[in-house]
């Protein structure tokens, strides 16, 4: 089957119509059994030192996976993305540019999916149609969400995978719904968990493996994964271009901000983790962030891959101790 890989959240419906299959590739880097090698070949071919390490994965995931056609996001992303279209163009890659308009302008986004569509071969009809059977999936996600913050029965690790899992639905969508159920079935037999600090997560995905673990060893768990959330299409919108419009991740960060403030009032949220990558320039939106959130926020940094380090581990056990002070 034609597989295509995307540089973060398209409208997957499009993909689904067309019969393809997705390919978040993000996901195939950050899973990859040696994923620090990708980073070293893209630097070994040229790629700065001081170039954010998800872009390099990028690359390295589509050498390694045999990628050929590939959706760049150049507007509302990586301000990197179009110099990795041409690079990777030079490598007989085909690269589809998408853009969300800066101002979440209805006409502008529905004429870039109506592009994305020519280019896929497929109409308004069969998108539809897509966005329906997707949607039902998204439902059962947003049901572990639920379970997760109004409940108490789902881990702040897996609230974040399954999430995440919904930028390409793992490349097949039925077989990610058979695991979606399956998960919602054993979810519903656990007993309430009892950690006490309530955490949100706001940022990009983690680079770095096990924040999630050890802040549950330490009485402490997520129950809102921010863009992890966003990638899931939480809003239940039956209108393809206005759903894609209230997805807030490509917007500016007072869009963003308005989703963070409602979610973690109820949520009953004690404390903020936000996440940056090295040298990307969401790290300056901390400032926004920390005028714009009345809760104490702690700002971690990662650069590659890698389980989270003693000193990380440190910060995060007196951010505990401030919050545990507080309730």
């Amino acid at each position: 089957m034609r597989r295509v890989g995307f540089t973060t959240t398209i409208p997957l419906e499009v993909l689904i119509a067309a019969g393809a299959v997705p390919i978040d590739l993000n996901n195939i880097f950050i899973t990859h059994p040696n994923n620090i090698s990708l980073i070293e070949d893209a630097e070994l071919t040229g790629f700065p030192r001081n170039v954010c390490a998800w872009i390099k994965g990028i690359y390295g995931a589509v050498i390694s996976s045999g990628v050929n056609e590939m959706i760049a996001v150049t507007e509302g992303d990586c301000s990197y993305t179009k110099a990795l279209m041409e690079v990777l163009s030079l490598r007989g890659v085909r690269v589809y540019p998408f853009a969300y308009p800066a101002g979440r302008d209805r006409e502008t986004l529905r004429a870039e999916i109506e592009k994305l569509m020519a280019q896929f071969g497929v109409g308004w009809n069969e998108v539809n149609r897509a966005k329906v059977r997707l949607d039902r999936i998204r439902a059962k996600v947003r049901e572990i969400d639920r379970l997760s913050w109004e409940k108490d029965l789902v881990s702040g690790e897996e609230n974040h995978y399954f999430q995440v899992c919904t930028s390409d639905m793992n490349g097949d969508p039925d077989r990610f719904e058979a695991e979606l159920d399956a998960f919602l079935a054993q979810a519903a037999l656990r007993s309430p968990r009892g950690e006490k600090i309530r955490l949100a997560y706001l940022g990009v995905p983690p680079i770095v493996s096990g924040l999630y673990g050890f802040l549950e060893q330490q009485g402490a768990r997520v129950v809102f994964n921010e863009t992890q959330r966003q990638f899931s299409m939480p809003y239940g919108i039956p209108d393809l271009v206005e759903q894609y419009r209230a997805y807030t991740y490509p917007y500016d960060i007072f869009h963003r901000v308005g989703d963070i403030v409602r979610e973690i009032a109820a949520r009953r949220v004690h404390g903020v983790i936000h996440y940056v990558q090295s040298f990307c320039f969401r790290q300056i939106e901390d400032m926004v962030l920390r005028k714009s959130i009345e809760l104490p926020i702690l700002t971690l940094e990662g650069d590659k891959p890698g389980v989270i380090d003693a000193r990380t581990k440190i910060r995060l056990e007196g951010f505990l101790e401030l919050l545990e002070d507080r309730i």
